[in-house]
């Protein structure tokens, strides 16, 4: 890992200080131009994503081009490039992978563009601003929760993507909280593999030879979002063991509440997408006039300790569906219980 640069004491007093790259992009009269650079809205929550940043783009007057890569690194790369072609002030990325779009980043600052890292850290670059949730903290509460109502037995973890950072945060948090136990040998690791693109086939595989390696002898399920949950439960299902086994996820997704609701999914992570969206465009809103960030977090992306906007997780069980996503609105009743 490069030694992190040293930042200017003027910004070490403010903490904050975030500001976009030196040589930035002359300002121009009227409304903000903002590119948004998607990796997918194939999952339900990237659709959320999308709306909410289309809101606040509304609310604030800023014009916004968003642009979806559909898993594609080549295609995000000119998607974005075309972006900055068409002259946006700003770059808000959720990279398909963290690594590749380091490149991204380059490109946006040889134009003087700054770039805000939306919900997945850009790896390796001198970008901007991470905005996002408490990803370790979340790795952390889902492996809390599992080990708190199954202190004991075998567990299998699937996580995301890897070429996602989230997915190594993810990681991160749930071994920082599951190792003691592991040592102890209260906790047997059955199976610890990462889902590809977060597929819940892929999911659906790997709890598959989990159950038939153990002939069926599992107690816990560390998925680490909705998606791989849900591919689980459908290996669960199969074996006739769904609702018996501990099952986290993340994301808060209408089919993943509605299993928390039947109880084949036993928890899952909410992470309000409005207020992840909003801050994004309005700290991209920003750095594009070189106004100062209020960034009160720092993660390290193996270049520098990026500045970041860190929201807090919320864990949703059967016992507080109808305090939380219900109550906010995230979901409607009757879509929930189907009443």
């Amino acid at each position: 890992m490069r030694p992190i640069t040293k930042a200017l004491p003027l910004c070490l007093l403010l903490a904050a200080c975030v500001n976009g790259p030196q040589e930035s992009r002359t300002q121009h009269a009227g409304p903000i131009r903002i590119g948004f650079s998607m990796d997918t809205l194939k999952e339900e929550r990237w659709q959320r994503d999308k709306e909410a940043v289309e809101e606040r783009a509304r609310q604030v007057g800023a014009q916004l081009d968003v642009q979806v890569a559909n898993g594609d690194d080549a295609v995000q790369t000119k998607q974005a490039d075309n972006m900055l072609t068409k002259g946006v002030d700003v770059l808000i990325v959720a990279p398909h992978n963290g690594e590749i779009a380091a490149s991204i980043v380059e490109a946006a600052h040889r134009q003087g563009v700054p770039v805000v890292a939306y919900d997945r850290l850009i790896r390796n670059c001198d970008v901007d601003l991470y905005v996002s949730h408490q990803v370790e903290r979340i790795g952390e509460m889902q492996a809390d929760y599992a080990l708190k109502h199954v202190p004991k037995g075998n567990y299998v973890l699937i996580g995301g993507s890897p070429a996602d950072y989230n997915a190594i945060l993810l990681r991160k948090g749930q071994m920082n909280v599951l190792k003691q136990a592991i040592d102890r040998g209260d906790v047997k690791i059955i199976s610890d593999q990462y889902a590809r693109e977060w597929k819940a086939e892929e999911a659906l595989r790997i709890t598959e030879d989990a159950l038939t390696k153990t002939g069926n002898n599992i107690q816990a399920i560390v998925a680490s979002n909705d998606g791989t949950a849900g591919g689980a439960v459908s290996a669960l299902e199969a074996a006739g063991i769904a609702g018996k086994v501990l099952v986290t996820g993340q994301d808060a997704q209408k089919d993943a509440v509605q299993r928390i609701v039947k109880g084949t999914q036993t928890m899952t992570i909410y992470k309000p997408i409005r207020e992840l969206a909003f801050d994004a465009v309005d700290a991209a809103i920003k750095l594009a006039k070189k106004e100062p960030v209020d960034a009160k977090d720092k993660i390290n992306n193996g270049k520098k300790d990026v500045p970041s906007i860190l929201l807090a997780p919320v864990v949703v069980d059967k016992s507080n569906v109808d305090s939380t996503v219900i109550k906010d609105g995230y979901h409607k009743r009757e879509d929930i219980y189907g009443h």
